[in-house]
């Protein structure tokens, strides 16, 4: 055993803490912590004035607005898509499963320009929401399409993998048993899926928060109107004002690292309760 363990061509605990260490703070954290210094230059009167003027605010206010609308929306459907992915494997579902991925890979930019003319007033579904008074491109709504679109990724990968595991067996037992489909929805299916959902929310909305690249064309970038976060950053880097930039960066960081850890410690608590529901 010993002899194996030599020969084997995995480093130890040592080497690969020391290099994952290393790699994830090259990659992540000494980034994260000049965004921090950068901040840190400015007294806490002037960081506060920053990140609550009214322009700062509202944009604020529109991300993490826009960002939890999208999330939950693709929880919803998100979940609905990674139901039909594995429960009815169709001919087309493997077309269909590689399709969900395309917001990964594809530029931001791109992806902007395609719903941008997809919902504009003369765009193939804009042109049907303007007689009912609603505005796809150039709004609020545009860029909850957006933040929905890039989104959708995170949540159907993040409960798929556990719908896979959840056997059929189990609602068929629930349906012998004499529970209803609603019954076994909400108490063998929904339990299980809980914390994947929860995860894939927490991903799509730290996304979310952070995107630009897709909202800025379909959400017509006007102050205290349309203006995401992360375009205020932009907005201030132009204007050289790369302390105001920071600031408005450190909070977006904390809003999504609070996320982040509160999905965490509730998906914490749903696997203790399901735990102690077995015993």
């Amino acid at each position: 055993m010993l002899a194996s363990r030599r020969r084997s061509v995995l480093p130890g605990l040592g080497p690969s803490l020391g290099f994952a260490t290393l790699y994830v703070s090259l990659i992540v954290l000494i980034p994260l912590s000049m965004v921090a210094l950068e901040a840190g230059g400015m007294s806490w009167a002037r960081f506060v004035a920053v990140i609550t003027t009214p322009r700062a605010v509202a944009a604020f206010e529109l991300s993490v607005g826009a960002s939890f609308v999208a999330a939950l929306l693709n929880v919803v459907f998100g979940t609905v898509v990674a139901w039909v992915l594995v429960r009815y494997p169709l001919p087309g579902s493997r077309v269909l499963d590689a399709l969900v991925d395309i917001p990964f890979a594809l530029p931001t930019a791109v992806g902007g320009i395609a719903l941008t003319a997809l919902y504009a007033k003369n765009g193939w579904i804009g042109r049907h929401l303007v007689p009912l008074g609603i505005e796809g491109a150039y709004s609020r709504l545009g860029i909850v399409i957006a933040l929905t679109f890039i989104g959708l990724p995170f949540v159907v990968r993040a409960v798929q993998p556990v719908l896979a595991e959840l056997e059929p067996e189990v609602e068929e037992a629930a349906a012998c048993l004499g529970a209803s489909r609603w019954a076994t929805l909400r108490r063998v299916v929904l339990p299980t899926l809980a914390p994947a959902a929860l995860a894939g929310f927490g991903q799509a909305f730290a996304r979310a928060l952070g995107e630009y690249g897709s909202v800025v064309f379909i959400s017509g970038n006007m102050p205290m109107r349309t203006e995401i976060a992360p375009l205020f950053i932009m907005t201030k880097l132009e204007q050289f004002d790369y302390e105001g930039a920071a600031a408005i960066a450190v909070v977006l960081l904390g809003m999504s690292f609070a996320m982040l850890l509160a999905v965490h410690r509730l998906q914490s608590g749903l696997a203790a309760s399901r735990a102690a529901r077995r015993t």
